[in-house]
């Protein structure tokens, strides 16, 4: 008898590399890909949140997972008290379950504009060149 499977698509702590990988052991990568431009990503420290309703393009990983894949992930995403499973629509136009959470669960919280996980300490705003005491303040205990 064959498993049955599902599509998940993964944009936080799951993806490969990140501390929560583990929980996707045993389910096949099809590849990286990002949501439709209709998300927020939420950077709730120990782990992110997809919040509908927003207009950033969320950056993931898509898996196929057998379904105590799936519920072995829901138990630790506490699904449905704080996380949701819903089935969202990707950039290239194919469909894929996510953890989303809602508006009121991350009031306040930062949201990650570039939509990026892995880019989440990264600078938002890149640093301006030195101004000229800068310069000068930086390289006036150097000997020449």
């Amino acid at each position: 008898m064959e498993k049955r499977t599902c599509r998940l698509f993964v944009y936080g702590t799951c993806l490969e590399g990140q501390p929560g990988h583990a929980l996707l052991a045993g389910a096949e990568l099809l590849g990286t890909a990002s949501t439709e431009a209709t998300f927020h990503l939420i950077d709730l420290g120990a782990y992110a949140a997809l919040v509908p309703g927003g207009a950033t393009s969320v950056v993931g990983e898509v898996y196929v997972a057998d379904l105590e894949t799936r519920a072995r992930i829901d138990r630790e995403r506490q699904v449905p008290l704080l996380f949701e499973r819903a089935r969202i629509r990707l950039a290239d136009g194919s469909e894929a379950e996510a953890y989303v959470m809602t508006t009121d669960k991350v009031r306040g919280r930062r949201r990650l504009r570039h939509g990026d996980w892995r880019r989440r300490f990264a600078p938002t705003v890149p640093r301006p060149a030195p101004s000229p005491f800068v310069t000068w303040a930086r390289g006036r205990f150097t000997k020449t």
